[in-house]
């Protein structure tokens, strides 16, 4: 996002879609499977992973029509802040600890202020959306409790 090349788009999603052959789990079996989970203290991401490398399952949406947060917000296990504004506020605040010792660190003092910035546009899209309220305000000093 900030660098100066265009990069590349990310992952392809395969042709096919549906249903494939050899998942052997219904509808219910997947929502079980990711209530428990979830349950287990698992995020969205992880949970998608362990699904697919340990069970066999591709991917729920092609499965079963509707995506992994769906199942989630159905069964109120989703966090309170979405996970990717979640793992920037971490890496923002592991940031800030390091410049307090390294005080000199001007290019870490930069990637603080291109993460923040990321943060702050995260923080909009999700007040626009509903995923988070309208009087939510990302502050570093708080963020250290949030995390």
């Amino acid at each position: 996002m900030h660098a100066r090349r265009k990069g590349k788009s990310g992952s392809k999603h395969p042709w096919i879609t549906g249903k494939p052959d050899w998942v052997a789990y219904d509808i219910n079996e997947i929502e079980e499977l990711i209530v428990k989970l979830a349950k287990d203290g698992n995020t969205p991401s992880m949970i998608g992973l362990i699904l697919r490398d340990q069970y066999g399952i591709p991917s729920v949406k092609d499965i079963t029509g509707k995506k992994l947060g769906y199942f989630l917000k159905k069964n109120n296990l989703y966090g309170d802040i979405p996970e990717d504004l979640h793992n920037l506020i971490k890496k923002a605040v592991n940031l800030r600890k390091h410049l307090e010792q390294h005080r000199k660190d001007i290019h870490n003092r930069r990637s603080l202020q291109l993460i923040e910035s990321k943060i702050r546009r995260l923080v909009k899209y999700y007040k626009r959306s509903g995923r988070l309220p309208e009087d939510w305000i990302y502050e570093p000093e708080k963020a250290k409790l949030l995390i």
